[in-house]
């Protein structure tokens, strides 16, 4: 029989205990049914590594009065367990429910086995509970490493924003959750009009005009946008006063409702942020500095990105610094703040090894990007020995022609060209290229989980790949 399905909510707030196999478990295991050679290997891993298990019990009953009481929940394990299988084949939480769901094979990489697999809600309620998890492979240390810089182009639905775009961006926002907490009030809101309709006419009107007509008819049209948008957010503040106090709603509904308030607040913040942008750039003519522009009301820690290239030069996301060995271990991951170039990033990393690894690597590469004679200097007195980093600009001495026409030279930037690859795998294979949790602090788990997952998988093909050691004859 069955057991009742909880209640939303239930599945992921409640006790962890870890659950028991059952006949038909232990029936399907002497028959046969093994895991795929890779992910045995990650299983094995992991069973060695109980510390990481440990951490993500320790989020899960983060802020939870009685984590002892109650029904079951999705356990350490399972909660795991089943975040790197969605990074690895890239899923998203409906389809990595069903194939879970449907596959014996899958259901004993999660530790499911028989017992019922939660719906795809309880897996984002669970995942939402974890902070950034970290990437250390092992305490072995590794020899040669290469870093470079990845970018996402794209997340939470952002398109290139423009200011026509991002004004109707916040009246949509805005009105759509002052639709629901009309809903979710008993009398509803008196008092708000719904001005979608005419500030999508006038986005498209500005998006679609031509060159010519901008010198024209542009300043117009954006100032009845602006009196459209400024309208929707006093209207919504005018809202948000008037639900201060509601009586005659449950704890669960007041709660709601409150939370709807403090969103509908924080966009109108930022659409006074985008108000006054627009204004000073399309009405006073000012140029508006990079940092005080907002980019996106999804994600606030969106950046422009500036990379040099011929057909993209300007991208918007946030910067992500990589450095991976030799093996194909990333090593280490940061999400960096705003569009900082890279020559800041070598020290702090070459810093790094010491730290996790207590020894530094024999070989550092980067591209040109990450050139600076400071950099090099630092790396030979934290003891690298070997620095290759193509100088970028000036003149060549004879003695840095020869050098970077060396062997080793240029067995280093092969070596870190492959990381180039490395990325290209994160973006198409691991859910990188697209990140559709809101804040930068889901963006960083969903940044750690798919470094995770390349890492255990990399660890699994060498433990699988791995020579026998030889044994020394007797003389």
């Amino acid at each position: 029989m069955e057991p009742a399905t909880p209640a939303p909510g239930e599945e992921c707030l409640t006790r962890i205990a870890e659950p028991q196999l059952g006949f038909a478990d232990l029936e399907l295991r002497n028959q046969g049914v093994h895991l795929d050679p890779l992910l045995q290997g990650i299983v094995g891993f992991l069973d060695n590594h109980a510390t990481l298990i440990e951490q993500v019990r320790q989020d899960l009953v983060r802020g939870l009065k009685s984590p002892d009481t109650g029904r079951n929940g999705i356990t350490p394990s399972q909660t795991w367990r089943s975040l790197i299988l969605m990074r690895i084949k890239n899923w998203d939480y409906r389809e990595l429910r069903e194939r879970i769901n449907d596959g014996i094979t899958l259901r004993s990489f999660t530790d499911f086995d028989s017992h019922r697999v939660p719906q795809h809600d309880a897996f984002n309620r669970a995942f939402n509970r974890l902070t950034r998890p970290p990437c250390k492979p092992s305490t072995k240390p590794w020899s040669r490493v290469r870093s470079n810089s990845a970018w996402r182009t794209a997340g939470n639905c952002i398109h290139y924003p423009t200011d026509a775009t991002l004004l109707w961006d916040t009246v949509r926002t805005v009105t759509r959750l002052a639709g629901k907490l009309h809903q979710a009030l008993p009398r509803g809101v008196a008092g708000f009009t719904n001005r979608t309709r005419s500030a999508r006419r006038r986005m498209q009107e500005l998006e679609r005009m031509a060159a010519t007509q901008r010198h024209t008819q542009q300043e117009p049209k954006y100032r009845e946008l602006l009196r459209i948008t400024e309208r929707v957010l006093e209207s919504a503040r005018q809202v948000v006063q008037k639900t201060a106090k509601v009586r005659g709603i449950d704890v669960v509904s007041h709660m709601m409702i409150d939370q709807l308030r403090q969103q509908i607040t924080a966009y109108c913040d930022l659409g006074d942020k985008v108000i006054d942008q627009t204004r000073r750039r399309v009405i006073d003519g000012e140029q508006v500095p990079t940092d005080e522009k907002v980019y996106s009301l999804c994600e606030s820690h969106t950046h422009l990105i500036k990379r040099g290239k011929q057909r993209k030069p300007v991208e918007f996301g946030p910067k992500v610094f990589l450095a991976e060995s030799s093996k194909g271990l990333i090593t280490d991951y940061k999400v960096l703040d705003g569009n900082p170039a890279d020559t800041t990033q070598v020290k702090a990393w070459l810093d790094r090894p010491q730290e996790v690894f207590r020894c530094p690597p024999e070989l550092y590469a980067g591209d040109r990007g990450f050139y600076s004679a400071d950099n090099e200097d630092h790396g030979q007195q934290v003891g690298v020995s070997q620095v290759c980093i193509p100088q970028r600009g000036g003149q060549k001495t004879v003695e840095r022609e020869a050098f970077e026409r060396s062997a080793a030279f240029k067995k280093g930037q092969r070596l870190r060209a492959g990381i180039e690859g490395r990325i290209s795998v994160l973006f198409r294979g691991r859910g990188m290229k697209r990140c559709r949790a809101e804040g930068r602090a889901r963006f960083e788990v969903l940044l750690g989980a798919a470094v995770l997952a390349n890492n255990l998988m990399r660890i699994a093909d060498l433990l699988r790949n791995r020579k026998p050691a030889r044994r020394s004859t007797a003389a």
